[in-house]
């Protein structure tokens, strides 16, 4: 059990952000665990087609990135972000400049007693992880960071609305916050108690963690990675279709992309569903918001839209 001691100030402090850095590193586990991640099987068989495009060398150094009992993953692989919303140029930038001795230092502590990989430079493993970016995560990222933002939305509000102990609460089952202290499940093997005191506690939403996670050691800074809402879509074509009497009444195109709102969600990730440009579902969106029949809200540089509740209600009325 990990606990994170937190003051007043502390949880008055406590932020959200999402990293393509964490994303890329994480997949890795969906690789080398499919049955483990049945959710992502549609990317995992793309992406292990895809792979085939990488030389031998750097399948070796993404396998050995993963610890050979646990698969736990060194902690400098997956700094905490900065920014609520950082590039990942910027995250590969602060993993190439770990020092050496750290990086030596973290591979140690996931592989115990068993032999250390070939390289531990972190400069290699930033290289080999940017090739693997481009083949196996960027062609899906804007979805995927649609779903990571419309999640940092959902618990935002959360926040605002219930406060921060309903909202650590709700992060996941194996989650307490209560007198001061955040208790996080992350596995028999993790235990220490760490008091945050000023160095900010970040919660981060990932798409492939099967588990709430925290870092390896008490001396990093404190953070909690939690399994991201919606995952079941993130892989989904859409295939729902509009009641007929609700397509008579505002156009079979804005009926269906109403049944598909059922989460906030960004422009490109409609555009994606429905295999349209984005200037195109702009139209329908801002003839909806017209009618008062979805709403918009920023997400960091995301624009989300959702149903409203009028929306249900007109749904209601004109199924069957």
């Amino acid at each position: 059990m990990i606990t994170y001691r937190l003051s007043v100030d502390d949880l008055a402090g406590v932020r959200f952000a999402c990293s393509p850095l964490l994303e890329t590193v994480t997949s890795l586990w969906a690789l080398r665990r499919p049955e483990r991640h049945t959710v992502h099987l549609p990317w995992i068989r793309r992406t292990r087609a895809a792979l085939t495009a990488l030389p031998p060398a750097d399948l070796a150094v993404l396998d050995s990135l993963l610890g050979p009992e646990r698969d736990w993953l060194p902690d400098f692989l997956t700094p905490r972000p900065s920014t609520p919303l950082p590039d990942l140029a910027d995250e590969l930038d602060r993993l190439r400049a770990t020092p050496p001795d750290t990086a030596l230092a973290d591979f140690r502590a996931v592989y115990g007693p068993h032999p250390l990989p070939a390289t531990t430079n972190p400069e290699i493993i930033a290289a080999v992880l940017e090739r693997y970016w481009r083949l196996a995560i960027a062609p899906h990222w804007p979805r995927m960071r649609a779903v990571l933002e419309a999640d940092l939305l959902y618990r935002a509000r959360l926040l605002t609305r219930d406060g921060a102990a309903a909202m650590l609460h709700e992060l996941d089952p194996r989650v307490r916050f209560a007198n001061g202290e955040l208790r996080v499940y992350a596995g028999h093997a993790l235990s220490y108690d760490a008091t945050v005191a000023g160095r900010g506690l970040w919660l981060v939403p990932a798409l492939f963690v099967p588990q709430t996670i925290a870092p390896v050691g008490p001396d990093e800074p404190p953070t909690v990675i939690y399994q991201c809402r919606g995952i079941g879509t993130l892989w989904e074509s859409p295939t729902a279709r509009p009641p007929h009497a609700l397509a008579d009444l505002i156009g079979s195109a804005r009926a269906t992309l109403l049944t598909t709102l059922d989460g906030p969600t960004s422009t490109t990730e409609l555009a994606h569903r429905h295999g349209v440009t984005p200037g195109a579902i702009s139209q329908h969106l801002a003839v909806l918001r017209r009618a008062g029949l979805v709403s918009r809200t920023r997400a960091g540089r995301l624009v989300l839209y959702a149903r409203t509740e009028l929306a249900d209600l007109l749904m209601a009325e004109h199924t069957g």
